[in-house]
């Protein structure tokens, strides 16, 4: 269905025309004439869809030109990531261009202080993150009572991230009378929990369950040790010529674990997630968008706001422990009608998930065998630190053989040496007898009382104490001198 046939205004099909967008998705064809009837809609669709579509453009419509005197704000849409909210940002600016209307987008990572001058301009829309929308609330900078409108996208990974506090806190702020669109691409139980709580009587919107992937994603794992994980996805990117390629890690320390392996193969890759800065984040995909890095690593949280066409390949390097997270990861592959190839990594630790996957998409994912010729996983320098190990004790042997082997004319050719078994007259001349060719006596042989020096006198514990009578400062009175208590004088001796 073309988007003239929708009922939406000339100059919104006008700017649609210019985007490139002629016909209708079945998300957009169904959400929209609902959507500009006043009723709240509950959505549920996959990613790459047309999900912000489907409620952009009849809102824009809804609230029409821009009004005179101050700009309230009269709508509110919520997204989970930076990236998300800008993008959503960037399509309320390309389809509303001819309507007049202002919007801002607010999120954290950045200055609070031009988000802030937005807002006490003036604007109509505003789409933001959670976090920073809440504060802005608290600090009495953002003021949402005029709000016709609440959006929330992505509502599953908002659940995930745990925004749903911040998120039942803003609703607070709006006014009872409103609509609101709720809109997701997985529907667990409690985003439909969540739903029956902000929605009135809403229109459920679902243009393919959840546990469905596209046709045209060639699908397919390997079963292989988490160790060389790093080599076959660096030998699959070499064999496959891979121009566009989207990796999921489970982390983000993982992210940049894999991005650093393919630095070294030779492969130009780039990593995205939260604890890049906002303008890394952005830099790394602009450089994907436009071709420069080939390969973007990325965690699901931040992959929330990637919205890229023409990507061919997509990679599982961590299989996800919800399978829902699987439907939503290979659905950046295969978009508009495009073919597209998913490709999971799986270690012994993974299988349940793995099983849990197959038993959601209700179908069986083959197995690839083509492994390449994998490294052996030590390192080269390991064999060095075995070899001193091994060495070790041989040196060892070999110095103490050499002492026991020593003689040791100091110690025993003394006459009186407790250490002496024979008298010095019957030694020979220049005999030295070794250590190792007489029995040596233990320390009970020679008990401190029969010592040929005599006894020791008895250990005092604590330093030696100066008995240098103490004598009054002239000036300020107090006693200086030896002892503990002031300074020792220069030329002192120890009593006897």
């Amino acid at each position: 269905m073309s988007f003239a046939n929708l009922g939406l205004a000339e100059s919104i099909v006008r700017s649609i025309s210019a985007e490139g967008y002629t016909v209708a998705t079945p998300i957009q064809a169904q959400a929209i004439p609902h959507v500009l009837a006043g009723r709240d809609v509950l959505g549920c669709a996959q990613t790459g869809t047309g999900k912000t579509a489907a409620f952009a453009l009849p809102i824009l419509q809804n609230l029409g030109s821009a009004q005179p005197g101050k700009r309230f704000v009269r709508c509110v849409v919520l997204a989970p990531t930076r990236e998300l909210a800008s993008q959503i940002a960037q399509s309320f600016a390309d389809y509303g261009r001819h309507t007049g209307l202002r919007h801002t987008v607010i999120f954290g990572g950045v200055g609070q202080g031009p988000q802030v001058n937005a807002l006490r301009n003036g604007v109509d829309i505003v789409i933001a993150t959670p976090g920073r929308l809440l504060d802005l609330i608290e600090q009495r900078h953002a003021d949402l009572s005029h709000t016709q409108v609440f959006v929330l996208d992505e509502a599953d990974r908002m659940l995930d991230m745990g925004f749903i506090h911040d998120i039942r806190r803003i609703a607070t702020c709006l006014p009872k009378k409103k609509q609101t669109l709720l809109f997701s691409a997985t529907m667990p139980k409690e985003i439909r929990s969540l739903a029956d709580s902000l929605l009135h009587n809403p229109v459920n919107v679902t243009v393919a369950p959840v546990a469905s992937t596209a046709d045209k994603i060639e699908q397919s794992v390997y079963f292989v040790e988490k160790s060389k994980k790093p080599q076959l996805l660096q030998h699959l990117i070499n064999e496959h010529s891979i121009s566009r390629a989207l990796v999921f890690t489970r982390t983000k320390h993982g992210a940049d674990r894999v991005v650093r392996h393919l630095h070294k193969g030779g492969i130009h890759a780039e990593a995205i997630h939260g604890n890049k800065s906002q303008n890394a984040r952005q830099r790394a995909l602009q450089n994907f968008k436009n071709g420069k890095t080939p390969v973007l690593v990325a965690s699901d949280i931040a992959a929330r706001g990637i919205d890229v066409d023409q990507i061919s390949h997509v990679f599982n390097y961590d299989i996800s422990n919800e399978p829902e997270t699987y439907v939503h990861r290979i659905g950046r592959t295969a978009r508009a009608g495009a073919s597209g190839v998913a490709i999971s990594f799986c270690d012994p630790e993974e299988r349940s998930w793995l099983r849990a996957i197959e038993k959601l998409i209700r179908k069986s994912i083959p197995v690839k065998s083509d492994h390449p010729k994998y490294a052996t996983a030590q390192s080269s320098h390991d064999p060095d630190r075995d070899h001193s190990r091994d060495r070790a004790p041989q040196r060892q042997e070999h110095r103490h053989a050499s002492r026991n082997d020593r003689p040791h004319p100091a110690r025993n050719s003394h006459p009186h040496s407790p250490r002496s078994n024979q008298p010095h007259p019957a030694r020979s001349e220049h005999s030295q007898p070794s250590r190792s060719n007489h029995p040596q006596p233990t320390r009970n042989d020679h008990p401190r009382s029969s010592h040929p020096t005599g006894p020791k006198p008895p250990h005092k514990s604590g330093p030696p104490r100066n008995n240098t009578p103490r004598t009054p400062h002239p000036i300020w009175g107090k006693r200086t001198g030896g002892g503990r208590g002031g300074p020792k004088p220069k030329h002192h001796h120890r009593s006897a």
